[in-house]
């Protein structure tokens, strides 16, 4: 097949092939990744969606259920938590109603902009514009959430609207995802 469809779905695969093997690898080590790992993760995912690295989040949440925390970017992680109960914020929301959302107008919905001004060596100038952000269920219990963001100056500067075909590619990805928190866990 040489269409230009035919050569994504490839390229999703081998990516995503990249990112199951990341993960065999790290479960062999029987440690908690390090930040070195991390990062590989978050390339590994990045490539997948054509996204630069920084446009990668993975949150957990905390036992006893009721905060989510960062695990990537790791920069993120000692910024704070984020309330399951929040309204505004939209990895909270994607935890609780347990469904994946595509947003191409992020930037002019009012939510917290704390954890976009923690410098990841972009300008302040460069916000979130689109995300697509999905619950990561195991054993029938959302464990986190996965978000995958465009930056830019602008909405046009920060690259293509996420589409429904990125959310089905994404969702398609969170049992290797929660494989990858549980190892984040050490357990």
């Amino acid at each position: 097949c040489g269409s230009q469809r035919c050569r994504g779905t490839r390229l999703v695969t081998r990516t995503a092939n990249d990112l199951e093997q990341l993960l065999d690898a790290l479960e062999k080590r029987a440690t908690p990744p390090s930040g070195e790992a991390l990062q590989s993760v978050s390339e590994a995912l990045a490539a997948i969606f054509q996204l630069k690295p920084d446009e990668v989040a993975i949150l957990e949440i905390l036992p006893p259920g009721k905060m989510l925390r960062f695990v990537i970017p790791e920069k993120l992680h000692p910024a704070g938590t984020i309330p399951l109960s929040s309204s505004s914020a939209l990895a909270a929301r994607t935890a609780r109603m347990r469904r994946t959302a595509v947003i191409n107008n992020f930037s002019s919905l009012p939510h917290a902009t704390v954890f976009e001004a923690v410098p990841l060596g972009r300008l302040r100038q460069e916000p979130i514009h689109k995300i697509v952000s999905a619950p990561i269920v195991r054993d029938n219990r959302v464990i986190g959430v996965v978000q995958l963001c465009r930056k830019g100056v602008s909405p046009r500067a920060a690259g293509p609207d996420f589409t429904a075909v990125d959310a089905s590619k994404l969702n398609s990805l969170t049992d290797l995802l929660a494989r990858f928190l549980i190892l984040t866990r050490g357990s």
